[in-house]
């Protein structure tokens, strides 16, 4: 049976996750993470920022996916206009606009840059829940400046579950006051940092807190950095199946 909240409980719950005074466990701090950033549905317009090496390149898109299972890109901006992506029953295709043809994207592939951002095609495309796929740790707390603000941050480390992760561990900067996460360091098993992830900006929807501007740096690329922007998001809205589909794809 649900319980229903008053608006006064349900927003004093919103503006403070975790008491006051008390350190959360782990797993209730990374199933937060999860609570704010997986979605059933997710649409949006989006910009893709790319510096790299003293140049810029700016995309544009709009996106549609569905739980962990399903995914639709197309950009709009005019250098790649008509460039599609399509992620299906565990699969990533590619529509070329140049040479008309669809190309599966798989295996070592996966791990190469989405467009020439900082981004993977495999790290473009998951949306599995955090608590699922890691074991966390909680390794105390630090403060976090950025923007010219400082925040209070419960300290995360990751571990994987599964040896096919890309990242075998990460560590998150969760903030004590609002449950977001600041920033995500991507490690590889042997140690090396690999990404860094950094949020500039939140939304709020239906009184969950969501990123919609990141910023992401891949240290194996120097003087690289990806924004990414997301606009007129709309989650947990149904979409019709035809949008995930290798018709929608070459059309």
């Amino acid at each position: 049976m649900k319980t229903k909240l008053t608006v006064a409980v349900l927003f004093a719950l919103l503006a403070a996750p975790f008491a006051r005074g008390q350190t959360p466990s782990a797993a209730e701090l990374l199933r937060r993470v999860d609570d704010n950033e997986i979605y059933t549905t997710i649409q949006y317009e989006g910009e893709m920022i790319i510096e790299y090496q003293g140049r810029r390149f700016v995309k544009n898109m709009r996106a549609w996916a569905r739980e962990n299972s399903d995914s639709f890109i197309e950009f709009t901006n005019p250098e790649d206009r008509g460039t599609k992506y399509l992620k299906k029953s565990g699969r990533l295709y590619v529509y070329s606009p140049d040479t008309e043809e669809v190309m599966l994207i798989s295996g070592h592939m996966l791990k190469e840059s989405m467009m020439g951002s900082d981004m993977s095609y495999e790290d473009t495309i998951e949306n599995e829940k955090l608590i699922n796929r890691y074991d966390p740790a909680l390794d105390g707390s630090a403060v976090w400046n950025s923007n010219g603000a400082s925040r209070d941050c419960w300290i995360l480390d990751l571990t994987a579950k599964r040896r096919t992760e890309s990242y075998p561990k990460q560590k998150l900067w969760i903030d004590k006051e609002n449950g977001d996460c600041l920033r995500y360091e991507l490690f590889a098993l042997s140690g090396a940092k690999l990404k860094e992830y950094n949020l500039n900006r939140v939304e709020i929807f239906g009184g969950r807190r969501f990123p919609v501007e990141i910023e992401i740096r891949d240290l194996l690329r120097k003087n690289s950095k990806t924004t990414m922007a997301m606009r007129n998001v709309i989650l947990d809205r149904p979409i019709a199946d035809s949008v995930f589909s290798t018709r929608n794809l070459e059309r």
